[in-house]
Parts: structure tokens; C-alpha cells; sequence
């Protein structure tokens, strides 16, 4: 795909969509449903790069999987049944398949080796092996960063863990590490995360004791097999309800997103700086879902902090657009994982705005966003995903608002999480 000129200011955004599948859930069900008794059927997987990743990966481990009319079927094995891979096991970009299957796979008694793709290998991964350490585990690595070996595991001890920095990744692997223990294990966390895993759990048969901020895991190595509906995208959906908002006369309609309350963040801060939304034809069954109506409409500026990060990290590309089209300015602090994601997004979301004609101040844990600042450029100008599939599409939603002639360089990057995003935009463009 590489660079693609973007479509600019003078259109409306107007119609229906659905969402792909969630992708934190989609990763979660292909490697529970890897490991439960019998075949589990998932609907609605989102098919990305990142997904297909976690698919290979449990396969090189003896999983087997087929399709019947568009479902996933997964036919499960025990986790005493998986098999020692012939290969290095290729993460790609996705950081959830590592930690995740970090500590899925943290009882086996065979090495495995994780690998990932230049991106992913500069992020640090220091924040589960710590914990699956004090387990038990032992790790080859270099700066715990990836590849990263784990040896042969012959004993799980449960433990007390305080998490140091709120993240679901850490937790979930802990979750699936402490599930093989030989001992009860608490997870205590700072600032609720998203809960994606514990939830599926329960859909397999596993039933965690949460009071508070403590989650509590008795050992249990037999899952049920179940059939799985994913829920549409909410961080996907988050590109079509900032642009519904930021783009004049728009109207649109994203049907069966997943409102999981430890993942609208961005719809609380969106609705704190003053809009408004509509929900139709909600359902609470596992994962809530519903149907979305946004429209265009004005915002104002707020303050952001670290209470409000986690349940809209991954949004926050968003969060910043949207400001810098805010009456007034806004202050986010407490964002500083944003420095390890995909790419840096404090200087990567700052320098691509900026081009646009954004006033943005990248700060260590943030940003402050002047906003009413309308988005033009006097002459082409070349924006880039720098590889980051939520900055690309985040710049895509930019150049809507935008006056000017733009383009986006690295366009490709958006296929890891959504692959059909250009074409969804050209199904509601007016």
C-alpha cells in the first residue's frame, strides 16, 4: 500500500457499519478455546495480522483448528497436551500474544522461544516475566526484550502480586499462570483494567473471586468448550465516533460494539468534553454489546489523568485529535506507556498533528493540547503512520478535517488491527 493520498476536508461521513471483532478478544478466545475440552466456536474473530499470529502459534503448539460458515472452530486440547513447537514462535507485532501466551504456556515442560517483529522487539517485556519469576519460571532473554526463551517449567507456586503499573496484559498472563499453580495466587491492581479475560473464563467454566482491586485464582486446569460471540471493535469503532463527531453534518451508526465498561473510556471523556450518544439494542450476554449512534457535534477541553488511562490507552491517538478540535485546552498526564507502544505516541501522535496544523506540547507522561486550532496545510504534506497501525488511522480521521493536500506514508500498518478501514471509509463518505 505504502503512501496513499488521503481524502480531505468537504465531506460528510454518513451510514451503518459493522465493527470487526475485538482483537483483545479475539486473542483471548483462540487461546482459551486452544485449551478447553472439546471444539469451540467463535464468531465474529476479527481476521488480522495480529490474530492470525496467536492462531499460528497455538497451532505450532498441536492445536487444530477449521472454519464452518465464516466460524472459527477450535479443537481443544488439555494444556498437558500441547506440544514443544519445532520453531521459534513468531509473535509479529502483536504484544498480547507474547505476554499472554508468556503465561499460558508458563507450566510446560518444554522451552519455548517468543520472537516478534522489529517494533515489538524494542518494547520491554520486564513487566510479565518479573512476576512469572517469582512463579517459577525461568527466562533466557537479553534487556527483557524480545527473543525471550522460557525454559522447561516443571512447578508453578501461586503469589501475592501487586501489579506496579496498571496493564491487562500483565494480569491476564498472571491469570493464566496462576490457573497451573500449585497454589492460590491475588492479583492486586492499582486502577481496575480491562476484563476481558476474567469474563471468557467464566464463559469456559473458570470462576475468579474479585473484591475490590484483588482478583483471586484458585487452580483449575480443565476448561469447557463454548461457542464465543466477539463483539464488534470498540477501539475501532473509536476512529468512527471521533470522525463522527469532529466531521460537519456527519451521522453514523456502528452496530454491536462491545461497551465492556473497563473499555469506553474514550466515550466517557468524549461525553465529559460534551457530547452526547445514542445506544440501541443492547445486549449483556458475557460481553455487553449495542449499537452506536454519533453524530457531529462540539467539544471543550478537560484534563485527563492517570485514573482515566487504562480503559482508554490504546484510544488515546484519538483522545488528542479530538482535542485539538476542543474549544479550549486539555491536559493528559498519566499516559507515559504510551512512550512502549507500537511506536513511541507521545512524539509520534505530536510531530504527525503538528504537520496538520495542530498545537500540541508532548510532555513525558502526556500531552497539552491547545485547542480550537483548525487543521490546514498550504502546501502537499506527507504524514506517517510510522508503522503504527492506530497513529495511521488516526491520521487517516486527521485528514478529514483537514484543508489542504495530505497523504499518508506507511498506510500498510493499519492491516494489523483493521484491515478493511479505507474501505469501510469509502462505504460512509459523502
Amino acid at each position: 500500500m505504502g503512501k496513499i493520498k488521503l481524502q480531505t476536508a468537504g465531506k460528510k461521513l454518513r451510514g451503518t457499519l459493522t465493527m470487526p471483532g475485538d482483537k483483545s478478544i479475539s486473542h483471548r478466545a483462540v487461546m482459551l478455546g486452544s485449551i478447553a475440552s472439546g471444539d469451540t466456536r467463535v464468531q465474529h474473530l476479527l481476521d488480522s495480522e495480529d490474530v492470525r499470529h496467536t492462531v499460528t502459534a497455538m497451532s505450532n503448539l498441536g492445536v487444530t483448528f477449521s472454519t464452518d460458515n465464516h466460524d472459527l472452530i477450535i479443537h481443544g486440547r488439555s494444556l498437558n497436551e500441547l506440544v514443544e513447537p519445532s520453531q521459534m514462535l513468531d509473535m509479529g507485532n502483536s504484544g498480547t500474544t507474547a505476554r499472554l501466551l508468556m503465561g499460558l504456556l508458563a507450566n510446560q515442560p518444554f522451552a519455548v522461544t517468543f520472537r516478534g517483529d522489529k517494533s515489538l522487539s524494542k518494547r520491554p517485556f520486564a513487566r510479565v516475566i518479573k512476576p512469572l519469576i517469582a512463579m517459577g519460571v525461568s527466562f533466557v532473554t537479553k534487556n527483557d526484550h524480545l527473543p525471550v526463551t522460557k525454559l522447561g517449567t516443571h512447578e508453578l507456586a501461586g503469589l501475592v502480586y501487586e501489579l506496579p503499573v496498571a496493564s491487562a496484559q500483565v494480569k491476564s498472563a498472571i491469570i493464566l499462570a496462576a490457573l497451573q499453580a500449585k497454589t492460590p495466587t491475588t492479583i492486586i491492581e492499582p486502577i481496575a483494567t480491562r476484563d476481558h479475560t476474567e469474563r471468557m473464563l467464566a464463559a469456559f467454566g473458570v470462576h475468579l473471586v474479585r473484591e475490590d482491586h484483588q482478583i483471586k485464582i484458585t487452580p483449575q486446569t480443565h476448561l469447557t468448550a463454548t461457542t464465543i460471540r466477539v463483539p464488534g471493535d470498540i477501539s475501532s469503532a473509536a476512529f468512527w465516533i471521533v470522525a463522527g463527531v469532529l466531521v460537519p453534518k456527519s451521522a453514523l451508526t456502528l452496530k454491536q460494539v462491545g461497551i465492556n465498561p473497563t473499555r469506553t473510556g474514550i466515550m466517557k471523556i468524549l461525553q465529559r468534553m460534551g457530547a452526547k450518544f445514542t445506544f440501541d439494542n443492547e445486549s449483556a450476554d458475557g460481553e455487553p454489546m449495542a449499537d452506536i449512534q454519533v453524530q457531529s457535534q462540539s467539544l471543550h477541553g478537560t484534563t485527563i489523568t492517570a485514573v482515566d488511562v487504562p480503559a482508554m490507552i490504546d484510544e488515546m491517538p484519538l483522545v488528542v485529535l479530538a482535542a485539538t478540535q476542543a474549544q479550549g485546552d486539555t491536559v493528559i498526564s498519566g499516559a507515559s506507556e504510551l512512550h512502549v507502544k507500537e511506536s513511541d505516541r507521545i512524539a509520534t501522535v505530536t510531530t504527525q498533528l503538528n504537520k496538520l496544523g495542530a498545537d500540541i506540547e508532548p510532555r513525558e507522561d502526556g500531552f497539552y493540547i491547545h485547542g480550537g486550532t483548525p487543521l490546514q496545510v498550504k502546501q502537499p504534506t506527507i504524514i506517517d503512520s510510522c508503522g503504527d497501525h492506530r497513529v495511521g488511522m488516526m491520521l487517516t480521521i486527521a485528514a478529514l478535517i483537514t484543508t489542504g493536500d495530505v497523504s499518508l506514508a506507511n498506510a500498510e500498518a493499519v492491516n494489523i488491527s483493521y484491515p478493511n478501514f479505507f474501505s469501510d471509509l469509502s462505504e460512509v463518505i459523502d
